[in-house]
């Protein structure tokens, strides 16, 4: 059989129309797959996000809602802190340096975190037996001589979010319910969320009618 000049021609350029082809054939599939794996990549990294910041919500609800539920008293709530008395560790029914715990919201109302401390070396003494008023508590002043003398413990329990506000159902120190109330941002969208929490182990009947801590000296 002869393949004339023009035949040979026709075959070679149906071959190359072929190879363009396959190229743009291959060029989508490569641009499926790469939007493909961007978008499960996009959605995988979604999902972790939500899965973080729900560890999270279920992490703070119950650190703080035991804290809370255990407490003798909510002292007050000078500024952005909420300041709980804990425990009455020495049962001196006084309210120590080492008994007390702020929950801290930042300046800007975008953490949620506790405060305590620990005595310094040359503050073991005051640590152990120096107490605070309520008033002291309210006023921020006993906050400061806990910056001075003492070190401080932080653990964060909600290290963002945003519009994060203490609830009340009374004043403190006649608080027996507590509501946290803050908003997160999952997946673009906010939502808000509350931790709540009453007082099983309140101690108002160490409160005089002023709201202070009655004197041990008073009849």
């Amino acid at each position: 059989m002869i393949v004339t000049e023009e035949a040979k021609h026709n075959r070679n350029a149906f071959t190359l129309v072929e190879l363009l082809m396959a190229l743009v054939v291959t060029g989508i599939i490569l641009t499926a797959v790469i939007t493909l794996a961007f978008a499960l990549g996009a959605a995988n990294d979604s999902s972790s996000d939500i899965a973080q910041k729900q560890a999270q919500l279920r992490y703070a609800t119950l650190r703080i809602s035991e804290l809370i539920k255990q407490c003798r008293l909510i002292c007050g709530t000078p500024g952005n802190d909420m300041v709980i008395w804990k425990a009455d560790y020495n049962d001196d029914a006084r309210i120590n340096a080492g008994e007390l715990v702020y929950i801290e919201l930042g300046w800007e109302r975008n953490r949620i975190r506790l405060l305590e401390f620990s005595p310094s070396s040359i503050s073991v003494e005051w640590f152990t037996n120096n107490s605070f008023t309520i008033q002291e508590i309210k006023s921020g002043q006993a906050k400061v001589e806990l910056w001075i003398r003492c070190q401080e413990i932080y653990t964060n329990v909600f290290p963002q979010c945003s519009n994060a506000q203490f609830l009340l159902d009374t004043p403190a120190p006649q608080t027996r319910l507590v509501s946290i109330s803050f908003e997160l941002e999952e997946d673009g969208v906010m939502h808000e969320y509350q931790i709540n929490a009453s007082l099983r182990a309140w101690a108002g009947n160490l409160l005089d009618s002023s709201g202070e801590i009655i004197d041990g000296d008073d009849d």
